[in-house]
């Protein structure tokens, strides 16, 4: 009986080892990595179906997630800011969401794009974390060349969106890029290239600031 008993205080210790390891892992992981969290959540329905986690993010304290089902989506905020939950907009529009989806950018005013890919065109949505709480910036985001991403742009500190679109309404290859600030309005748009694979920087086709001119729809 006393070996018995010795067993079990020996596993329920080693246990014990175990989830302070992990514990420890989950706080001491670098910003902006792979939560590795993955797995079905059924608490909570995305769509017609339960929200399978796709992917989680790190910044600071907080852990951004996106949840996607048949039909829809959600993204979850947990940590140091308290929880959130948005409706995926994209998700509802028809975007495929994938471990690729969700891009994370922390600073003073951090910053998360959520993208995914539909008829041919990538469709964006952004939110905000700004003094402790996270919301949904209003803007909707598309790139019709193939590229959506952070990236600051104007060095002001908070990354922007840069979308690669293709000019002439679709019906042409010439391309330029897009750049949005997440606080607001148009920071401009690249002169149009021949094709998309000109494109400054491409296949991540960041330009610089002197690049931009005002935007022919600004």
């Amino acid at each position: 009986m006393g070996g018995t008993r010795s067993v079990q205080v020996v596993a329920v210790a080693a246990a014990a080892i175990v989830v302070a390891g992990m514990v420890f892992a989950y706080f001491q992981r670098p910003n902006n990595t792979d939560s590795g969290q993955y797995g079905t959540d059924p608490g909570m329905r995305c769509g017609t179906t339960v929200c399978q986690v796709v992917i989680g993010r790190s910044v600071g304290g907080d852990l951004v997630e996106l949840l996607s089902g048949t039909g829809g989506g959600r993204i979850r905020v947990t940590g140091d800011s308290g929880p959130f939950i948005f409706e995926m907009t994209i998700a509802e529009s028809g975007a495929v969401v994938t471990d690729k989806s969700l891009q994370c950018a922390e600073a003073a005013v951090s910053v998360c794009l959520v993208r995914g890919e539909h008829g041919g065109k990538v469709l964006g949505e952004v939110l905000l974390r700004k003094d402790g709480t996270w919301s949904r910036a209003q803007a909707a985001y598309l790139s019709s060349a193939g590229y959506l991403g952070l990236h600051d742009v104007n060095e002001d500190g908070t990354a922007d969106i840069v979308a690669a679109q293709l000019a002439c309404d679709g019906l042409c290859k010439d391309s330029f890029v897009q750049v949005f600030s997440a606080l607001g309005p148009n920071v401009g748009c690249t002169t149009p290239t021949p094709a998309r694979e000109q494109l400054p920087g491409w296949p991540t086709p960041v330009p610089k600031l002197s690049q931009l001119r005002p935007c022919a729809d600004s």
